[in-house]
């Protein structure tokens, strides 16, 4: 459960590797980060909660 924070991380570098390799500059870039931080996060709090309820 600790390492649910983890879960954009991976999302997140295969961003920047698709940003890279097609040369957009990353400030470009910047929303489709701040959505795959965003829905990861929530996801994971979301995970969170369900084990926490069925305990």
């Amino acid at each position: 459960m600790a390492r649910l924070f983890l879960l954009p991380l991976l999302p997140a570098l295969l961003w920047s590797l698709f940003l890279l390799y097609n040369q957009i500059p990353i400030k470009q870039g910047a929303r489709g980060f701040y959505w795959i931080i965003g829905l990861g996060w929530g996801l994971a709090a979301f995970m969170s909660l369900m084990m926490y309820v069925t305990r």
